[in-house]
Order: structure tokens, then sequence, then C-alpha cells
């Protein structure tokens, strides 16, 4: 399959998902959005795929939304976009094959919520994984609120919400944001390694397995809080200092 925004390809029971906007560090515009839909359903779809490896082309895994793009929406269409965000969010987070982030480089904002989205999460040691909202006048997305504090708990998760500072990939495992980290030139090897494991196993009980941890999890309650993530993101980003923070925000990129 061919994606404008976006490389696919199988390794015998692994999708591999690379999103392909290096020149941008790969930030998420809509069009990522959706074909990183597109491509999650074509894996999904797929009876030989049993799991399925996210990760980004370049030297970041996703630095987040396009500030860009973000800057020249109306108020409806940003809540258009964060609605497709949400949507894609979920279906990751219910996906019925395992799924893996193998984080390279800048994981920040929305691409940080992609690998959380993620079943396991694998690091480069150096990579840069954070929160940078409360920076911008934004506020988190993709069920991040319950997903950050179910892995670390919820005072590291609002000293890393709070702060708004990335972290390097060595913190992340020794927290439990990530399961492993290591060497960045491992690190696409050492995935690929445990997504063949996995595949290596009952692809229905997976499936079964995935859905008793959702279920023993209190699923239900992700609904509001997904509903009100979309309302808070378009409650900060309609403040007078928002655009302000986004030009302070790409200056301290450069």
């Amino acid at each position: 399959m061919n994606f404008s925004t976006l490389i696919y390809s199988k390794n015998n029971a692994i999708a591999l998902i690379k999103l392909n906007r290096p020149d941008v560090l790969n930030a998420m515009n809509r069009q990522l959005w959706d074909d990183l839909q597109a491509a999650l359903d074509h894996a999904r779809l797929a009876p030989e795929i049993k799991a399925v490896l996210i990760t980004g082309q370049g030297r970041a895994f996703c630095s987040g939304a396009d500030l860009k793009e973000s800057k020249t929406r109306s108020a409806e269409d940003y809540r258009i976009y964060l609605e497709t965000l949400q949507h894609v969010s979920r279906q990751i987070i219910r996906y019925e094959k395992p799924t893996i982030a193998a984080i390279n480089g800048y994981a920040l904002g929305s691409g940080y919520e992609l690998a959380l989205a993620c079943d396991i999460r694998i690091a480069a040691e150096d990579a840069k994984i954070g929160s940078p909202e409360a920076k911008v006048s934004s506020s988190v997305t993709g069920g991040a609120f319950r997903l950050i504090q179910d892995l670390i708990g919820p005072g590291k998760a609002k000293e890393l919400l709070f702060t708004a500072e990335p972290i390097d990939g060595k913190e992340a495992e020794r927290i439990g944001l990530v399961n492993k980290a290591v060497p960045k030139d491992d690190l696409l090897a050492y995935a690929m390694d445990m997504a063949g494991r996995i595949s290596k196993n009952s692809l229905f009980s997976l499936k079964m397995i995935k859905r008793g941890l959702h279920l023993a999890q209190g699923e239900a309650s992700l609904e509001a809080i997904m509903d009100f993530e979309v309302e808070a993101c378009l409650a900060c980003v309609a403040t007078k200092e928002r655009n302000q923070a986004l030009n302070d925000f790409e200056k301290r990129k450069k």
C-alpha cells in the first residue's frame, strides 16, 4: 500500500508503519492521521498479521501536532481535527492485535500520546519524550489523562504534565513510562524481535487477552475522559496566549 505521509510494509506476521514526514520531524497533520487509520485498518483485516509496529522515519518518532497547520484552523476545524485524532487513538487503544511503538528521537505531544496508545513502548535511550502542551496553551488528547496515570501513577503524571518538560528514554524506562530503553542503533531490531516473539503466539489468544485487560482496567470510563479531552483542548487553544506561545515554542525548537 502507498501513502503520502507514512511507509507501510509487512515482515512475515508483522506490519511495520513508519511515520514519514521527516522534514517536520513527523509532525501530525490531518493527512497523517487519515493515513495511519487506513494502514491500521489494512493490518487489522490482514489475517497473516499478528502484531503492528509503529516508528518514525528519520530522527524523530513524532514531534507532535503540525503547528503550522494548527495556526490556520478555525474553531470548528479544530474540533473536527481533534475528533479525528481521538477516533484514531481509540482504534489503537482498542486494537485487537498487539501494537508496539518504537520511539526514535522526539516523541512529543500527540506523538507521545500515539506511543501511549500502543500496548508496548520501546525507546531509544536518547529519545526525548514529553507533553509540551502547557507551554503552548493546549491540553493533552488521545486518552493520555488516564493512560499516563495508569503507567506511572498520578503524582509523577502531574509532574510531567505540569512542568511540560521532556525526559529521555532511560528515565522513561526507570519510571515505567516505556517498557525498555535501548541504544538507538538497536531500537528497530529490538522492537522487531519482540514483535516476532509475540507473533508466534495464537492470534485468538492475543485478542482475548487484550480484551480482558481492557475490561479489567474499567474501560467504560475512557469515553468520558476522551470527550473531556476534546473540550479541554479546544478551550486552551482558544485563549489569547495561544499564538504567542506557539511562536515562542517554535523558536525554542530551532
